[in-house]
């Protein structure tokens, strides 16, 4: 039997790949004024339709990072401030409750009561928009599972307070260490989380398109080539399939651009005078509830919690929390504390009214506070318990004062911001899909328009 002969390099004479004849064949039309007119056609169609396609695209994921601004990360911060305050407003009122004796008045224990509801809804609803994986799942969880441990404790020691066992002051201020060691600090790391999750969808939105622009100026570009290029060669001015691809990308253009110019400007603004002016205050209002609750802590401990200087705890937390709220005891609080930084950043009497007024409030704050510890240093309790918690010109009266007037504030400034984001948010409207229509629209004229070249040639 005769072996079979092995492969042999490819006969020179055979038949060559078809992608080297397709080759070829380009080669040769573009030696030609139809062949060149052909691959100037879909070059000018391809760019056109890439130029509508890198614009939706990019339209679309500024719209999209837009919008959840609008509707996600600035109201997840808005309720990861709304669980810190409710938790620091919860231990302060558990305070204020436990100064009042066994007979806690009903107020208060409803205002607890409230906070504590308020807060878990919150967890719950923050638990469905995020998972374990996530910085801010993590801290839900932490904060879910804490919550129950310092409710419990609140309830012993006002088991104890009502029986008149000095224990109870014990276990409040155990929870309070809690609250303020566990889950205020897992507030916080909550609330920053979802502050940077805000800020990250603003630098999305805000961002500009550039390879959108690039291709534009580059379609543009290519356009103004062939009809020059047309005129050279016939002597013709205008190419009305040319001239129509012309007015269809720049009318893209255009739009691209006053469009991104005009939701960039209000997303800037809705941040400077809506979203800042939010952050600034819900760290003035978390501060002074933290205050409140050391003033009324430190009649709760009697002086049996120190610092390491052997300075009452308590009393010396809340002097740190009224300066970093308004620095002295002046008329006009400190430059760069956050009543000061607040009232800078309000925008329009709405805004600048009610933190004025916070700030009065917060200054008759401290003068009652002083005269409270005056009296409680010289050794009368009973005279510095009214002081504090009493009904008529107590710091109860005036922190509350400064709790309404922030919350004013803070309601007028999620109203500037809601305004000026669905103004950011709409300025994009309809943009990726005109778009897309446009480009489409121009990059046909473009093609009929070279047709129109070709068919001289036939």
């Amino acid at each position: 039997m005769s072996q079979p002969q092995s492969a042999g390099p490819p006969d020179p004479g055979g038949r060559r790949p078809a992608w080297r004849e397709g080759l070829d064949r380009l080669k040769a039309g573009a030696t030609t004024e139809p062949g060149r007119l052909r691959i100037i056609g879909a070059a000018l169609a391809a760019l056109l339709v890439g130029f509508g396609a890198v614009t939706a695209w990019q339209v679309a994921d500024r719209a999209a990072a837009a919008d959840a601004v609008v509707r996600r990360s600035q109201p997840l911060s808005a309720d990861a401030a709304d669980i810190y305050r409710s938790l620091a407003d919860a231990d302060t009122t558990a305070a204020g409750g436990f100064l009042a004796g066994g007979q806690e008045p009903r107020a208060v224990r409803q205002r607890y009561e409230k906070d504590i509801t308020l807060a878990s809804e919150l967890l719950t609803k923050a638990a469905a928009d995020t998972d374990d994986t996530d910085p801010a799942g993590r801290e839900v969880a932490k904060l879910n599972e804490q919550l129950p441990v310092y409710t419990g404790l609140v309830e012993t020691a006002r088991a104890n307070n009502r029986q008149g066992l000095p224990l109870g002051g014990a276990y409040l201020r155990y929870a309070s260490d809690r609250m303020r060691e566990e889950l205020l600090p897992a507030a916080r790391a909550l609330y920053e989380t979802e502050t940077g999750r805000l800020g990250h969808d603003y630098d999305d939105a805000e961002s500009w398109p550039w390879a959108a622009l690039a291709t534009g100026v580059v379609a543009l570009g290519a356009l103004g080539w062939a009809q020059h290029r047309n005129y050279l060669r016939t002597n013709r001015v205008f190419n009305h399939g040319l001239l129509t691809a012309t007015v269809g990308a720049t009318v893209v253009l255009l739009w691209l651009v006053a469009a991104h110019a005009w939701s960039r400007a209000d997303l800037t603004d809705s941040f400077e005078h809506g979203a800042k002016p939010l952050q600034v205050l819900n760290e003035a209002r978390i501060t002074s509830l933290q205050a409140r609750g050391d003033e009324n802590l430190t009649l709760v401990a009697r002086g049996a919690v120190l610092t390491a200087a052997g300075e009452d705890a308590y009393e010396t937390s809340y002097r740190k929390g009224m300066k970093e709220l308004v620095g002295s005891e002046t008329a006009d609080p400190a430059k760069g504390t956050l009543l000061d930084r607040a009232r800078s950043l309000a925008d329009g009497s709405g805004g600048r009214e009610p933190v004025a007024k916070a700030i009065e409030a917060v200054h008759q704050w401290q003068q009652r506070h002083a005269e409270a510890r005056a009296a409680d240093d010289s050794g009368y309790y009973d005279q510095a318990l009214p002081k504090v918690i009493g009904e008529k010109d107590s710091t109860g009266e005036y922190f509350d004062r400064v709790d309404t007037e922030l919350r004013r504030a803070l309601a007028h400034e999620q109203d500037d911001f809601r305004h000026s984001a669905d103004d950011g948010r709409g300025a994009l409207t309809g943009l990726a899909a005109g778009a897309a229509v446009l480009a489409v629209l121009g990059a046909a004229g473009a093609v009929l328009g070279i047709g129109r070249r070709l068919s001289e040639y036939r």
